[in-house]
């Protein structure tokens, strides 16, 4: 009589069936998470909290700051949305031509010490030239209007899940941006600018409004269209 013999699993088959099941657990997982749109709510509470410190931070500090995203370009569908924070060292305004707003950025009555003292030394044997004066003003805005990266305990450097995208929507453009860098800026006066931002992952989005007076902000469920007036 043949004696019937039942083999077991072995160790291998066992670590390759587990691996197995491990992967189509997951691929389940972020299948629902692209359908329901988890990581870009996530996206969109952070970004929300992030906003609403930043604005605190330039009202408290006087100093101007600015939210930078940088969004991949078309291109780069696989690279990551990022944003990270910056505020220059002292309180500044933007334009429609924000980088030469900026070189021009003046604090009135702020150095009026410092302007004395330079009305002093041009009675002097070693008086500066009127060259020289100017050199040292254009330095002086330069290098207040010079922004500096910014964190703090509720304003962190973030990367987003792949396939999170963002768009960046202010008053001063028409269309929102989609690719390259775009800036959020907000002022020691205590306000920012008039703004919108979409938080999108497959078929969902979230639009985040972005009051100018008071800094708030209030996540929609929805993809608003871009105001016109």
């Amino acid at each position: 009589m043949r004696r019937s013999s039942r083999r077991g699993l072995t160790l291998i088959e066992l670590t390759v069936t587990l691996g197995i099941v491990v992967l189509l657990f997951a691929a389940v997982v972020l299948g629902v998470g692209a359908l329901t749109g988890a990581k870009a709510k996530e996206a969109s509470t952070e970004l929300a909290g992030t906003i609403r410190a930043l604005y605190d931070t330039a009202a408290l500090s006087g100093r101007t700051c600015r939210l930078v995203f940088s969004l991949p370009q078309a291109r780069e569908e696989d690279k990551p949305v990022t944003w990270r924070a910056e505020c220059a060292r002292a309180g500044a305004t933007t334009s429609a031509k924000r980088d030469e707003e900026l070189k021009n950025a003046r604090r009135p009555g702020k150095d009026k010490v410092k302007e004395d003292d330079r009305f002093r030394r041009m009675d002097s044997d070693d008086a500066p030239t009127l060259q020289q004066l100017q050199d040292e003003e254009k330095e002086r805005v330069e290098k207040d209007a010079k922004f500096s990266d910014f964190s703090s305990e509720d304003v962190v450097e973030r990367t987003l899940p792949a396939g999170v995208k963002i768009e960046v929507w202010t008053a001063k453009q028409r269309e929102p941006a989609k690719s390259g860098e775009a800036y959020l800026y907000f002022f020691p006066q205590g306000y920012t600018e008039r703004a919108q931002v979409w938080v999108r992952q497959g078929d969902n989005a979230w639009t985040l409004t972005i009051s100018p007076l008071t800094g708030k902000t209030k996540i929609h469920n929805e993809d608003l269209v871009v105001p016109r007036s």
